[in-house]
C-alpha cells in the first residue's frame, strides 16, 4: 500500500466516525470535526501542504504516479 491511498482510507474513516457522532445524537461534536476536516482539505487543495501525508510518507511509499509526477 501506498501513502495516498492510506491517507484516502483515514480520511474515510474519519468521515464515517463523523457520521457516527452525527446519527448518535453528538451534533456539535460531529459539526466541530466536520469543519476541521473541511478546512484540512481545502489547505491541502489550494496549496498542496499536507501534513499527514508528509508523516505517512516517511513511513510508506509513495505511489508509483505521484512518484512520476515529482521527477
Amino acid at each position: 500500500m501506498c501513502a495516498e491511498k492510506i491517507q484516502r482510507i483515514i480520511q474515510a474513516s474519519i468521515l464515517g466516525i463523523i457520521m457516527g457522532l452525527a446519527g448518535s445524537g453528538m451534533i456539535a461534536a460531529a459539526f466541530i470535526l466536520q469543519f476541521l476536516m473541511m478546512i484540512l482539505l481545502v489547505v491541502a487543495g489550494l496549496t498542496g501542504f499536507c501534513p499527514g501525508l508528509i508523516i505517512l510518507k516517511k513511513i510508506f511509499p509513495a505511489c508509483q504516479c505521484e512518484e512520476k509526477d515529482e521527477q
